[in-house]
Order: structure tokens, then C-alpha cells, then sequence
């Protein structure tokens, strides 16, 4: 790194590896610099060695972990061989970037966990959408304050697809919980502040709906923060008609977003609320004042719902601005090259992991024993 540019290698020249990572990291040549590929699969070698001539190529992860020319080692692998593969990587003294989820349990976790700090490099886990347009977006609408106290937030990614890739099959860590759960759980701990302030509850539902593997592939987990505030997770493969990404309702107002598009609908800050009591009559009957007066004659409690109240509502919308994929490796840099703290704390991933165990628990999705090391 005395060039200024970080040498990356990367483990897993597949979907992850090379669809996102090769092509982020291109786009950031003054930084980094692709130095070496590993991947059991020779075409994806071949694809490599022809993008990248001179960099190493390899299908063993011990003979990349030992060039010297690489810095950071970044693991794109199954989820299934993501704890050996970075206890690997720790172990030779290499920083260590891990595409999510960390690894397949909570107890991995941990493992993790313990060869970081034994090791002279550094663990990074790549929640990458920590940095979407959209969740930062709506992140900076609620401290606004616009809504008020936010008492539900629903965070919602479904689409249908009969799914038959590894993804769906328990035995190499798939299944929805860790591939768009651990994205979506990550937002939803943020929202709620955890782990800083723990969680009140957490109750979940999984099923398999349209998949054709053994994991699950339609998740649901309700989540209560230390304030009471409730976030609600639907992910889901058997969803045949979309929802928003994001519905959130608050004490002075509600938000929906889906896709770029942001509805807001608040009550105006600047004309205060009538004070308001509540009536113990009657429904329907007319509304007595305190000194006994019926104002309006024929005036009556709302049709039956309470004395009708006019609010002074402002309706907005917002784009959620385009931005190019990326923004992790960005931070990476400043943290390596400048000490600024990495926004996800390796504790944050370890508590995403804790609720997929606990979503988990005493149903037929648990690991299979063949995924667990």
C-alpha cells in the first residue's frame, strides 16, 4: 500500500466476484488495484486472466494469500466456505473483506470474530447496501423529524421466481435469510439503533414458497427496538404482486418509497394542533362545551368516530438520487489509508447473524450440519 494503491485479490470469480466487485473496483484504478483471482471453476479463471493479464491467477487460496503484492483479500465465495476461507486469510496477516452474510451461524460468527483479533489484519464485512441511495435517503428524511416518533417501519424487497441455484439449497448457507435478509436485517438494526441499544423482541415466520431447493426463500421478522419502535421484514421469491421497499408511519406522518420514488405526507410544522380531549358520551350524541353550550346546533361527534378536526396536511415527493454501486470500497480506503473508522462494526454484521439464528430456530431451515464447520 506504499503506492498509494491498495492490491486487492479476490476468492470467488462468480456473480458476486466478478459481477460486482471486478467492475467497482475498476472504476477506482487510483486506489486499487487488482492484483490476483482464485476460483475452483477454470472458466471463471480464464475470464479473469484475459480482463487481467498480470495479475495472479489461481485456484488455491493458500498460494494468493502469500503474494505479497496482495493487500486486502476479498471473499466472494458460497457462504458455506466463508468462515474457512477467512480464517485463511487472518491467518496470514491479510485484511479480509467478506461478502455477506459473514458466514452461516452465529457461532461462525464468533470464530470470526476471534481470528480478527488474533490476526494482523483487519475483518470487513461487505454490507455494501448500508451505503444505497435509498436507505441513506430515508435515514436523513427521519431525521427531519417530519413524521414525528416512528412507530412502524416496513422494509419490503419481493418479486416471484422459482429459484434453483445454490441460493436455495441449505447445504452451502443459502436461502433468503442470507442473501437479501442480511441486507435488509442490516437496515433494520440501523433504524432500531442495535446493537448500541438492544432489541425488546424478535419474531419470525420462514417459508418456501416458489424455490425449488430445501432453504427458505419468503421471510418474515418482526423486530422491537429499545424505544418501541416495530420493524416489520417481508423478503420474499413468492410474492407475485410487488409491495414498496419502504412504508413507515409516524405520530405526524407516513412515507413510501418504491424505487426512486419517495410519497411523503406530513402535518405542516408550522400550524400547531388544537388541543383535544378525549369524550366519554355517547357516539353520535351532540357535543357538549364545558359550560354546557351545543355551538352549532346540529353539531355531532364525527359520525360516530369523535368531534371532526380539520389538519393541515403538506404532501411531498422526493427522488432518491442515482448514485454509482461501490460506495464500500470508497470507505475501505479512508480507513486504510486515513484511520477513519469502517461504517459497519464488525459487531453490527455479528448481530445480523444473531437474528438469522433466531429467525432460524426450531424450523426445518435450520443449517444443514454439512454447512456448519
Amino acid at each position: 500500500m506504499d503506492t498509494g494503491r491498495i492490491g486487492i485479490g479476490i476468492v470467488g470469480l462468480g456473480r458476486a466476484g466478478w459481477g460486482m466487485q471486478c467492475k467497482e473496483i475498476a472504476r477506482r484504478e487510483d486506489r486499487f488495484s487488482l492484483v490476483a483471482g482464485c476460483d475452483t471453476f477454470t472458466p471463471w479463471r480464464d475470464r479473469f486472466h484475459a480482463a487481467y493479464p498480470r495479475a495472479q491467477i489461481t485456484d488455491d487460496l493458500n498460494r494468493l494469500v502469500q503474494n505479497p503484492a496482495v493487500d486486502v483479500v476479498s471473499i466472494a465465495t458460497r457462504t458455506c466456505d466463508h468462515m474457512v476461507h477467512a480464517q485463511v486469510a487472518l491467518a496470514a496477516g491479510k485484511h479480509v473483506v467478506l461478502e455477506k452474510p459473514m458466514c452461516v451461524t452465529h457461532a461462525e460468527a464468533l470464530a470470526l470474530e476471534k481470528a480478527a483479533k488474533q490476526s494482523a489484519g483487519n475483518l470487513f464485512i461487505r454490507h455494501n447496501r448500508r451505503f444505497e441511495p435509498g436507505f441513506c435517503t430515508i435515514r436523513s428524511i427521519l431525521d427531519e423529524g417530519l413524521l414525528g416518533r416512528v412507530a412502524e417501519i416496513k422494509l419490503s424487497r419481493v418479486s416471484f421466481g422459482r429459484r434453483n441455484d445454490w441460493q436455495t439449497l441449505l447445504r452451502y448457507g443459502g436461502g433468503q435469510l442470507g442473501n437479501w435478509g442480511s441486507h435488509i436485517l442490516d437496515h433494520g438494526l440501523q433504524f432500531l439503533g442495535a446493537p448500541k441499544h438492544p432489541l425488546q423482541s424478535v419474531t419470525a415466520h420462514l417459508d418456501c414458497i416458489a424455490a425449488v431447493g430445501d432453504a427458505e426463500d419468503h421471510v418474515k421478522i418482526v423486530m422491537k427496538g429499545h424505544t418501541g419502535t416495530v420493524v416489520d421484514i417481508e423478503i420474499s421469491g413468492g410474492a407475485a404482486l410487488p409491495a414498496p421497499e419502504y412504508l413507515i408511519w409516524g405520530t405526524r406522518g407516513a412515507l413510501s418509497c418504491k424505487g426512486r420514488d419517495i410519497t411523503l405526507r406530513y402535518l405542516d410544522p408550522s400550524v400547531p394542533l388544537t388541543p383535544r380531549a378525549s369524550y366519554e358520551g355517547v357516539p353520535g350524541a351532540a357535543f357538549v362545551l364545558p359550560d354546557g353550550s351545543l355551538p352549532l346546533g346540529e353539531r355531532t361527534i364525527g359520525s360516530n368516530f369523535g368531534e371532526p378536526e380539520t389538519l393541515t396536511w403538506i404532501d411531498e415527493k422526493r427522488i432518491v438520487p442515482s448514485e454509482e454501486p461501490g460506495k464500500i470500497w470508497d470507505a475501505l480506503y479512508e480507513t486504510l489509508f486515513h484511520g477513519e473508522p469502517f461504517p459497519v462494526q464488525l459487531e453490527e454484521a455479528m448481530a445480523v447473524m444473531a437474528v438469522i439464528d433466531q429467525a432460524r430456530k426450531d424450523t426445518r431451515f435450520m443449517p444443514a450440519p454439512e454447512a456448519v464447520s
